[in-house]
């Protein structure tokens, strides 16, 4: 399968005391078995990009296709359905649940979808021993260090084998030994599949890569493009 997320003259723009245009007619495509960062002063529309990109936003104009087919931003059951059974998400401030232990925040997407609460209890248990945290299952987030804490978030993003990992500063909050070690995880989470799309300020992981956007004024464009 050839997986793809393309834009097609997407634009965003926001009505308070005067209208604000953070995203400007944005045409690209993202392409299957590649990872993709996005650099750009801060406001510069990362952040709202990638909400769009999850369906957790809707655009002001244009439209976005996945796989050939449009996506209808006005069908919020569907959509909360493409979004749990194909994007993966991983905030800045891993956004899991204070009140569920670990392995409680892991396997919540894949019951949701499967209904199967052993056989998602199984793989959450698999996927939390394969990011080193199997003495962790019933600690909850306050319990965590922030290391930890994300690839809880990660586990958790990934459990439903999505097509799509979106990650928005993953690592923002992390001295660089974690940050490291979140980027090594997500860089080995890369099949051909799949497309993995991630925020960040930190060029050192913005160059690993193997495109490199950069936005600027509600636009984007390449700044460093491998051959893969």
């Amino acid at each position: 399968m050839n997986n793809y997320l393309k834009l097609n003259n997407l634009s965003k723009k926001y009505e308070r005391n005067k209208s604000l245009k953070v995203l400007n007619n944005i045409n690209f495509k993202f392409e299957s078995g590649k990872v993709y960062s996005i650099v750009g002063p801060s406001g510069s529309g990362k952040s709202t990009l990638l909400n769009l990109l999850s369906l957790i936003d809707i655009p002001s104009s244009g439209f976005i296709e996945f796989n050939n087919k449009k996506i209808d931003t006005n069908s919020t059951i569907e959509n909360d359905s493409i979004r749990s059974k194909n994007i993966g998400i991983i905030y800045q401030d891993k956004n899991l649940l204070a009140d569920f232990t670990a392995l409680e925040n892991v396997l919540l997407p894949s019951l949701l979808v499967t209904k199967d609460k052993k056989k998602s209890m199984d793989l959450a248990k698999k996927l939390i021993k394969q990011f080193g945290l199997n003495l962790r299952f019933n600690h909850f987030p306050s319990e965590l260090s922030g290391g930890e804490n994300q690839r809880i978030a990660i586990a958790r993003a990934i459990i439903n084998e999505p097509n799509i990992i979106l990650a928005d500063e993953p690592t923002g909050s992390l001295d660089f030994v974690n940050a490291e070690q979140i980027f090594k995880i997500l860089f080995n989470l890369k099949n051909k599949n799949r497309i993995i799309i991630f925020a960040t300020h930190n060029r050192y992981f913005a160059n690993m890569a193997d495109c490199k956007i950069k936005m600027i004024g509600g636009k984007m464009s390449i700044a460093n493009e491998r051959i893969t």
